[in-house]
Order: C-alpha cells, then structure tokens, then sequence
C-alpha cells in the first residue's frame, strides 16, 4: 500500500499554459490509489477542459462556489473538509496572492481558506513574474504559515524566455505530496543511508566494481525523508536521478564512501549500510591507460576499510543496519556478519534469485535483530520493503 492510496486529494488547476500537465498529475496519483477531485478555476477552464479532467479522475469537476456538492452539503465546505491535502498544480501568482491575503472569491480560494488539510503549491508563471517582489514576499509569507511549495523548475517558458518559472516535473510533485501524508515516525531524526556500489579504478579506463543497482538503498533514503527525517544519502556510480528534498553526496571509490558516511554519522540518529562497498582496491592506480601486455596476468589487490565495522566498533548511540547480499546459507551468513561487525539490525536477501536480485524493482527480505529475533517482509516493490525495513528498525530502537 502507497503512501497516498485511499487518501483523498482536492487538486486545484489555475489558469496558466501547465493546465496541461495537470492531467498527467491527476493519472500518476490515481496510480497510486489516491481519490482525486478537481476544482478548476474560470481562467484555468481556458486551457483545459472539465470533461478531460472529469474523464482522467472519474470524478465531477468542480468549478461553482455556490454549486451543492448534494441536496445537504455545501460545495468548499465539504470539499476542504473531505481533503487530506489541497493541491494547486499548476499555482499562478494570482491564487498564491489570494491565499496569502485571504480572499476568497472562488471556489478554490475558498476552499483554501476552509481547509485544514496541508496545502501543498506548484508555482508556473513566468520567470519575472517569479523573480517578483510581490511574489517572493507572498510565498515567504505562506511558507512561515505552514504552506508547503514545489519551487518550479528552469528552462524554456510559453513565452519564449529562459529561466525559472516551469512546473516542476510531476514526480516531484508527487514525491512532495507523499512526504506531507507519510507517518512521521522519524520526525525530527537524522539520518544517513549508503547506496550502490563503489568503483576501484585500475587506470583511467579500467576499473572494479559489482552489480548493484542502487535501488534498494535509494529506496530506504527516499522512504525515510517521508518519515520526516533529516537524511544524507551517500551513493556510489548509479544510473539513478538523485531522491528530491534530501541531501545527496556523490562519491566514487569505498575510501571516498568511508569519509563521507563516517563524516555524516557523527550525528546521525540512524545509519543504513545498503551499499555494495568493495572488499578489495587494486594496490596501486596507474595514472595512464596501461598496455595488455604490462598487466601479466594479474592485478595485485589489497583490502578496502570495512565501513559497517568501523562504525560498528565506535562508541555510539545510533542505531546501524547492514544489509547482505548472499547466494548460500542466507541466515548463517547474515547472523555472523551483524555478530561481528556489532550491528542492530542485517537485511539479508538472496541475491541469485533473478526476480529479487541486483537489479530489479522489487525485493523479498528477512530482518536479523540483535536480539535474536527476525522478521520476514514477502516480495515487494522496494519502497514497500523500505517502508516495512523503517517500521521495524523504529518499533525496536527509535522512539519518537
């Protein structure tokens, strides 16, 4: 179950050209289980129509302040009490102004006035009037009342100039919305997450390196900042985009990933360990592509620092989870590696199953404690395993 499945979302379409895009807002979150109705102002009826909209969410469109939602209740009143959250994709400088000051002449600033679910705003306008002072002093005002924005992205704008002022793209969007209706059970909570693998260069050209994907610790990132966490997430080379509204730092080698995660868990309240750190570097990089000829053979190795034991063996007060990646005697293998580098907690999954391994979408774990315990989580897309993963580790360790 998703984040937004079974909740239901009022989403708001002002009169600006991303009218469109709301269409494509209205299916991604549907996709996800979530009830959506659109209110649709007179300027935003110019760019898109009530039928395309009444089409893609399978219900009404509303656009009528005075309009009876049924024979018993008013309109704003019921859409703003039926919301837990108010959506304004795309939000012109118009219906930010009236928000802020408090008007209310339409059925979405009315609705906006009467609700006390969060509200979540997308701006999309041009770059200048962006930029604006009236603009900028309205969208300080509301983000200090609780008002939460999607800052718009830059590029090529309707009318012809460059800069910011588009709609964000709709994952993002979308990602923000999950994160006002997630469970905050790491409000408050710092948190750093490792990922990927790590690539030990040979020569410029050659280098040693796994098969992870990323995914897994992506995920456990991505899941804990919906949780209400603080969250520095250290990766590896992936082909993965960087997780919105978190802190992303982009290392290379296990010596890069070691100073970076060590750096980040001074104060971490929680560290997961999903990388695929390598256990060995070439003892020297040559600085030049080197000749097949002058490699005979071999390629002389030396062991990487071992992060999940360095921190396992500092005094400490965070909580940190490994993960093992096995193909053989998946238990015995975890329960020793969380034994000896003093963990609290190992997700351990079998990574020579073709549908759970490096590189697919999906997982299927079982969670060791340190107390002996353990838990199954059955296959999953990998942010449900994430969000189970949290749900454990906080139940055992991390009180609000």
């Amino acid at each position: 179950m998703t984040t937004l499945a079974g909740r239901e979302i009022v989403l708001g379409v002002t009169g600006g050209i991303a009218a469109y895009k709301s269409c494509e807002i209205v299916r991604e979150l549907r996709k996800e289980g979530a009830n959506v109705v659109v209110v649709l102002t007179a300027a935003g009826g110019h760019f898109i129509t009530p039928l395309t909209l009444q089409t893609l969410s399978k219900n009404p469109v509303h656009t009528d302040l005075f309009n009876l939602i049924s024979e018993s209740e008013i309109g704003h009143i019921s859409l703003a009490q039926r919301a837990n959250l108010l959506l304004v994709a795309p939000a012109t400088a118009n219906i930010i102004g009236k928000i802020r000051n408090g008007i209310a002449d339409d059925l979405l600033s009315t609705i906006a006035m009467a609700t006390t679910a969060p509200i979540l705003l997308a701006p999309a306008m041009n770059s200048q009037m962006y930029a604006s002072p009236a603009v900028r002093e309205n969208v300080e005002v509301l983000s200090e009342r609780g008002v939460t924005f999607v800052d718009p992205d830059e590029g090529e704008l309707a009318c012809g100039t460059t800069g910011p002022g588009r709609l964000a793209d709709t994952g993002k969007i979308l990602e923000m919305a999950r994160i006002l209706l997630a469970d905050k059970i790491l409000e408050g909570k710092k948190v750093v997450v490792s990922a990927g693998p790590t690539a030990e260069d040979i020569d410029p050209v050659r280098y040693l390196t796994n098969r992870a994907s990323g995914k897994m610790g992506f995920a456990m990132a991505t899941v804990a900042r919906r949780f209400g966490a603080e969250v520095t997430l250290v990766t590896g080379p992936t082909r993965l985009a960087d997780p919105p509204f978190l802190k992303v730092e982009h290392v290379r080698s296990a010596k890069e990933m070691m100073n970076a995660v060590a750096a980040a868990a001074e104060n971490a309240d929680a560290v997961v360990m999903a990388a695929a750190v390598a256990d060995f570097r070439p003892a020297s990089s040559s600085p030049r592509k080197i000749r097949k000829g002058e490699i005979e053979g071999k390629i002389d190795l030396v062991p990487t620092d071992d992060i999940l034991a360095t921190l396992g063996g500092s005094k400490r007060e965070r909580v940190l989870v490994g993960f093992a990646a096995e193909t053989n005697d998946v238990e015995g293998n975890a329960r020793e590696k969380m034994r000896r580098k003093n963990l609290d907690a190992i997700v351990a999954n079998d990574v020579s199953r073709a549908d759970i391994g490096f590189d697919s979408d999906s997982n299927e774990v079982r969670v060791y404690f340190s107390d002996g315990t353990a838990l199954d989580m059955v296959k999953a897309p990998k942010e449900a395993i994430a969000s189970a993963v949290w749900r454990a580790v906080c139940h055992k360790f991390i009180k609000g």
